[in-house]
């Protein structure tokens, strides 16, 4: 009995340990352009050390998330997909980023991550 409870409590706490699915199958570019994008927000938003760290990882987990979007989907389905996702990413930016640092993003956003568009035939 000892046995089975200690090979369940393995299994469950490798599980609860094991990596965030989005990150596991890794782009290529993906970290280089958000280290990019993060800096380019920088020198707009004056972020913190921890901030910077924090928003280049969650810079780089949309753009995968992009990417993703991008491959499977085209059209209008995929630019709604993808200002869906970009509602998203300013949404968790909220809790990274301070007031005052927030209005800022918002409104430079559409500058440095401009969002596709599709022409009407």
């Amino acid at each position: 009995m000892k046995k089975i409870v200690s090979i369940l409590i393995l299994l469950l706490s490798i599980s609860a340990f094991s990596q965030d699915p989005v990150f596991q199958k890794s782009y290529a570019n993906a970290e280089e352009e958000a280290i990019k994008i993060t800096n380019s927000y920088d020198l707009e938003l004056s972020l913190t050390e921890k901030q910077e760290l924090i928003f280049q990882q969650k810079v780089e987990e949309f753009l995968i998330r992009k990417s993703k979007i991008e491959d499977g989907f085209s059209g209008k389905k995929k630019l709604d997909l993808l200002y869906q996702m970009q509602q998203e990413e300013t949404a968790e930016m909220n809790d990274i980023l301070t007031r005052p640092q927030l209005v800022v993003y918002k409104k430079i956003k559409p500058s440095i991550q401009p969002l596709e568009t599709v022409e009407k035939k």
